[in-house]
């Protein structure tokens, strides 16, 4: 597996944890399992991918094992991936070719990836103390972007740190597959099903309904 370098990968380097990010024991102890079992693969903290001056944040969970904890790149070599970045592709948000490799050469265009953890959590399930922990990176990478009008959140966790990074309550913003809200200062929350396989495979969340997001947020800001 070949690397691309956290510069080349984040617009937002100043923002990122650092490789062996101490903040969260749970998830340390994880990382240098993964170390111990996949000496080759990324395991470390996973910097944002695409456009600095990205209208679109996508705000996904946490890194996934075989994805972009194995790649370094946001949903890079999983299934989640593949729709992901096929549709971004489709609606003019990235050119190039997605190749499941963070040197493939893609690039994204007016949108950004980020995730409300950095770091890969047993099971894909960050505890309450490790999103709080990470908040800070999340919130100082979004404050460095300054010209993101609209944030899509990817699941319910993602939905959640979307929205308290935005000043709405958590509590009176429910989560829900195309649901909205706005933000005082202007800034707008779409939250999706996550496009993890399960969702997928199960019929949760198909192409349609997941391209139905995206162009509700394309029409926002026409």
């Amino acid at each position: 597996m070949q690397f691309a370098s956290p510069a080349d990968l984040s617009p937002v380097p100043n923002a990122e944890a650092p490789r062996d990010c101490p903040l969260c024991p749970r998830l340390v102890i994880f990382r240098h399992e993964c170390r111990d079992e996949h000496p080759d693969w990324w395991n470390a903290p996973v910097p944002a991918f695409g456009d600095p001056e990205a209208w679109l944040a996508i705000v996904g969970l946490a890194p996934g094992k075989h994805g972009a904890n194995r790649t370094g790149r946001p949903f890079t070599g999983d299934y989640a991936g593949e729709l992901l970045y096929e549709t971004l592709l489709k609606f003019g948000l990235a050119e190039g070719e997605y190749g499941a490799d963070p040197t493939d050469g893609l690039k994204l265009k007016g949108a950004v990836i980020l995730n409300a953890v950095k770091c890969l959590p047993p099971a894909n399930k960050p505890e309450p103390g490790e999103i709080r922990t990470c908040r800070n990176y999340f919130e100082a990478a979004l404050a460095s972007l300054p010209k993101v009008r609209v944030l899509l959140a990817l699941g319910q966790i993602a939905h959640v740190a979307a929205a308290r990074a935005l000043g709405l309550p958590p509590t009176t913003t429910k989560f829900g597959h195309a649901a909205e809200a706005k933000a005082a200062d202007g800034r707008l929350l779409l939250s999706s099903y996550h496009c993890s396989r399960y969702n997928q495979n199960t019929g949760r969340l198909d192409r349609p309904m997941f391209e139905a997001v995206f162009e509700r947020a394309l029409s926002l800001i026409r």
